[in-house]
């Protein structure tokens, strides 16, 4: 390990990204206003994931009152309490950057349907 790594080491969060790309996510993000702390949830659509170790980012788009809004939320920030996935998308792309030039139901993502496992073949009955 070089010096950076060490020094960025204790700062990254211990537990890896628990989403994906193309996943629907609520991000409970802390927010300071003046003395005050409250916790506001942000819920879209993970758009993109940047970079590695603590500098890493996620962008999520949500629609607000007919205007598309994008916020990048750093992944190892103190002030991203959780992150919580609404739906699992199933997409081919690593960045869904032409969502935004979609409109309506064309912009919406398959949901992943959830595996479930070992799949039994059926036994044959003896007679």
């Amino acid at each position: 390990m070089n010096l950076i790594q060490k020094i960025q080491a204790p700062q990254i969060k211990s537990e890896p990204a628990a989403f994906n790309v193309g996943d629907t996510i609520k991000v409970h993000f802390k927010i300071v206003e003046g003395k005050t702390e409250r916790i506001q949830i942000y819920e879209g659509l993970c758009i993109a994931m940047k970079n590695s170790g603590l500098g890493k980012t996620f962008m999520v788009r949500k629609n607000s009152y007919g205007v598309g809004v994008e916020r990048v939320f750093p992944m190892n920030s103190p002030r991203v309490e959780k992150v919580e996935v609404v739906r699992a998308g199933k997409v081919r792309r690593a960045k869904l950057y032409y969502i935004r030039g979609k409109i309506g139901k064309k912009a919406k993502i398959k949901v992943l349907l959830p595996t479930t496992g070992k799949v039994e073949a059926p036994q044959a009955e003896k007679a």
